[in-house]
């Protein structure tokens, strides 16, 4: 359950920030934290909350070109629930031009999170093609975006022909409802039977069977969530004989200095991608602070498209 409560305001030690939250973002480990199926890294703080957008307040400055007062995008490993937060400066991007602090929450754990899975790991190149499970989902909605401003092509699947409509949208030259598809024959039938060079999945579980299917020789499948279970069977046949990479990550529980390493390639590249307008947060919904409760019980339903935010007010 959640509810209001009183906390010390916490201290910067070195090599961090102390901002004053302005938003947050909601994502799907924030409710298995409410249900206890998630707990926080050890020493991190038990309130929930994995990105923010504040104004830094005080702290350790020393190592970045940012300054007192700049309001930044922040990933942090928890405590973002808060009026009042500490983040590692690494991990700090400054808010783009243009931008809001409510589309600010919602830029860094789905940027982080599909600059690692998807150009790192998954190694996307222009030109090759991705499939993205749950394209309206936050995460979704940006790798559709940051694929395509890439130079890449993009497959998306979705759970209603309103959220299809929103990956078209978005960039995605097919999007399958897999309530009425079969992405699997969808996606090989539009690359006339090669496949996918990536395929980002957040399901696990029987999908994994099924996106062996979908990816082109040396493809190249990246697991970020098990939503549909934690086992899954592999034709190790056609792993070999497609040479297909298996892979996946958390990223919560990773070093700061790993996560600022990624804040500087987001910086260098992605950064100019939303300042020239080619990549926009998708924001479902802002909520206020006292609606902390609906906020979560919209995600559980599962009906929106792109991001919920909470602002206070």
């Amino acid at each position: 359950m959640l509810r209001m409560a009183d906390r010390p305001v916490p201290q910067p030690v070195a090599g961090q920030v102390l901002l004053r939250v302005l938003a947050f973002g909601i994502n799907r480990p924030d409710v298995l934290q409410r249900r206890g199926l998630y707990p926080p890294p050890a020493g991190e703080s038990d309130i929930p909350g994995l990105e923010v957008c504040g104004q830094i307040v005080s702290g350790d400055l020393a190592a970045s070109d940012l300054r007192l007062g700049d309001v930044v995008c922040a990933l942090v490993a928890g405590g973002g629930y808060a009026e009042y937060c500490v983040a590692p400066i690494g991990q700090c991007l400054p808010l783009p031009a243009g931008l809001s602090p409510e589309q600010g929450a919602a830029l860094p754990e789905t940027l982080f999170t599909v600059w690692h899975n998807v150009f790192e790991r998954g190694r996307l190149q222009p030109g090759e093609v991705l499939l993205v499970q749950g394209g309206s989902s936050g995460i979704g909605t940006m790798a559709i975006q940051a694929a395509a401003a890439s130079g890449a092509r993009v497959i998306a699947t979705a759970g209603s022909e309103t959220k299809c409509a929103a990956c078209r949208e978005l960039g995605a030259e097919l999007a399958i409802n897999y309530h009425t598809q079969d992405f699997v024959e969808a996606t090989l039938a539009h690359t006339a039977q090669r496949g996918v060079d990536v395929a980002l999945d957040m399901v696990a579980g029987s999908y994994i069977a099924r996106e062996q299917r979908c990816l082109a020789e040396d493809g190249r499948l990246v697991v970020i969530a098990v939503q549909g279970g934690t086992q899954a069977q592999i034709d190790a046949a056609l792993l070999m004989r497609k040479r297909q990479t298996l892979t996946g990550s958390t990223l919560r529980n990773r070093s700061v200095e790993f996560k600022s390493a990624i804040a500087g390639a987001l910086r260098r590249t992605v950064w100019p991608w939303i300042e020239q307008g080619r990549l926009r947060p998708v924001i479902d919904t802002v909520f206020q602070a006292d609606d902390i409760v609906q906020a979560h019980q919209r995600m559980e339903q599962g009906g929106h498209i792109g991001k919920l935010v909470v602002r206070w007010n």
